[in-house]
């Protein structure tokens, strides 16, 4: 079973009215004010997901600035989902910012079948993973429903890329500690974070914490699968492709023209994740 962690889909009006919300909301603006820019739909994923040969997406919602924007695209996920329950998951976004709110939009999620919150971003939400005033409610509400937790993540070091951010290993870190009992996944390697492993009490810390692969090929050389299974293990690295920013089939080309083991292979593209999310395997005999 092959499942891609990281994609992103958007509602058709969010499409149409792209202009309006690029000069309204931060994070939106960030990912979506260059044209080239890919946005898809739920339908649209489906059918690269055919072409790829992927069993199940996780679809991201994105860090929005506004918990109305939140709300608003979470009803296209949780109704992408509905619609398509064997071939998608649904992770939902909130503004922690909203506090009660935020703590409604979670609950309200989670009713209605979404296995996540994320990908939230911080650095442009204007919260800190850290402050457990703004996060503890936020995690004790995932704790509750058994969701996860994906959060963007980013390079210290390197190029500069449109998205790149500010979410380095340094913060990640800091949320990890302050809350191990969350399951929580670094969404791009983690912006380098598993080769702090190497550090005996940073194993420890990571628990509950996994990596996806998303826009790898914008970001490692190849032998990066090889060098993060042998420092983290290949049980903590998720198959992910950021689509539709890459397409899902360059991904797998990657991983599979590895020199991983097959077993390790199996786990990255589809076995780690499936234990994540505690699913069966699906047919597609739902689309």
């Amino acid at each position: 079973m092959i499942i891609d962690f990281h994609t992103h889909i958007f509602p058709p009006w969010l499409r149409e009215r792209r202009d309006e919300y690029v000069k309204s909301d931060l994070c939106f603006s960030l990912l979506y004010s260059q044209p080239k820019a890919r946005m898809a739909t739920a339908e649209e994923l489906l059918a690269s997901m055919d072409e790829a040969g992927i069993d199940l997406s996780v679809v991201l919602n994105a860090g929005w600035v506004s918990q109305e924007l939140c709300v608003k695209t979470n009803d296209y996920i949780l109704d992408s989902v509905s619609r398509y329950p064997t071939r998608l998951v649904g992770f939902c976004a909130i503004q922690p910012r909203a506090g009660d709110a935020a703590i409604a939009e979670i609950e309200r999620c989670a009713k209605a079948g979404a296995k996540g919150i994320g990908e939230l971003r911080s650095d442009v939400q204007g919260f800190d993973l850290a402050d457990k005033a703004t996060m503890k409610p936020v995690v004790d509400a995932m704790l509750k429903h058994n969701l996860i937790f994906l959060t963007h993540s980013s390079e210290p070091v390197g190029h500069e890329y449109f998205g790149k951010g500010s979410i380095t290993p340094d913060i990640l870190y800091s949320f990890i500690t302050a809350f191990p009992n969350l399951k929580l996944v670094c969404a791009h390697w983690g912006g380098g974070l598993p080769f702090y492993a190497l550090m005996p009490e940073v194993t420890k810390a990571f628990a509950n914490v996994f990596f996806d692969t998303a826009a790898t090929v914008f970001l490692y050389k190849p032998e990066i699968f090889e060098q993060m299974s042998r420092i983290i293990g290949s049980d903590k690295i998720l198959f992910g492709t950021d689509y539709p920013l890459i397409h899902q089939n360059r991904v797998i080309a990657q991983v599979q023209s590895s020199q991983l083991p097959e077993e390790d292979k199996a786990r990255i593209m589809g076995a780690n994740a499936q234990k994540l999310l505690c699913r069966d395997a699906r047919s597609k005999s739902g689309t």
